[in-house]
């Protein structure tokens, strides 16, 4: 990776109060990022362009070398620190602080299960990861999509992070491949001693060419804080709405049909 890369990622972190604020913001786990600090590990790709898209430089120009870089960062405006960023964060960070301890038990594997919104009539079976990092509950959600009619599969990856307010459960992410794409899901929460279906409502939009907003209701099933990954991703997919994998009282829960309410569409609870 050479020296050039850790002084000029010390160099970026210096406009910074502390290297554990810009672990925090990334956000990134402290004790990688030291190695790449020190220069005793080398970031993935996805990673070192997390990175930089953080401070706002491109990939290239951080293994610059570093008197041509320190230059390039001080008549750049606005490359490091940008107020709008932290102030974001600092929302962020404010909703998450309301959820303290709530989450300690919906931590874990999902099926998200709902009618897709891109084939109208079929169910898209997703996989959620449901973590903490660094104290912020975070999540990812892995959708593997293949057209009934046959073609290739499609791949999206979505990131975000959960907020617990006011007895509802709160999720918010991006398709993190391609960045076109922000979705919004509101579960309840459960009140049984052990969790095993969450509900809720999925706003976004569907993977067609006419990308139209739409909303579905939604299930969580649970399925632990440790599962084989290969095998959860190869039943994840979508299948017809008369597929034998799904009960009925699943069915029953995703149906987006009229639930008697003229003026609101409602979820559906467990």
């Amino acid at each position: 990776m050479g020296d050039n890369f850790c002084k000029n990622l010390r160099l970026l972190c210096s406009y910074y109060k502390s290297i554990a604020e810009v672990c925090r913001l990334v956000p990134i786990n402290r004790s990688q990022f030291n190695k790449y600090l020190n220069g005793t590990s080398t970031p993935s790709k996805y990673i070192l362009r997390r990175i930089c898209d953080f401070f706002g430089v491109e990939e290239y120009e951080i293994f610059l070398p570093h008197n041509q870089f320190s230059q390039i960062i001080q008549v750049r405006p606005n490359t490091t620190n940008q107020p709008q960023q932290r102030q974001f964060n600092r929302h962020i960070e404010q909703l998450q602080t309301h959820g303290q301890g709530r989450f300690d038990q919906y931590l874990g594997y999902y099926f998200e299960i709902y009618y897709s919104m891109a084939f109208p009539g079929n169910i898209l079976r997703n996989l959620v990861e449901l973590t903490r990092v660094q104290g912020e509950v975070v999540y990812r959600r892995i959708e593997r999509l293949k057209p009934p009619g046959g073609g290739r599969t499609f791949h999206a990856r979505y990131l975000g992070c959960a907020f617990f307010l006011s007895e509802r459960i709160f999720m918010v992410d991006y398709e993190s491949l391609t960045g076109n794409e922000v979705t919004q899901t509101i579960l309840y929460p459960t009140y049984k001693s052990r969790i095993s279906r969450l509900s809720g409502l999925r706003l976004g939009v569907s993977d067609s060419a006419q990308r139209d907003p739409a909303c579905v209701r939604v299930a969580y099933d649970y399925l632990g804080q440790q599962v084989d990954l290969r095998k959860a991703l190869r039943m994840c997919g979508l299948y017809p709405a008369d597929s034998p994998m799904f009960d009925q009282s699943l069915k029953d829960l995703i149906d987006n049909r009229s639930n008697g309410s003229d003026n609101l569409f409602l979820a559906a609870p467990v």
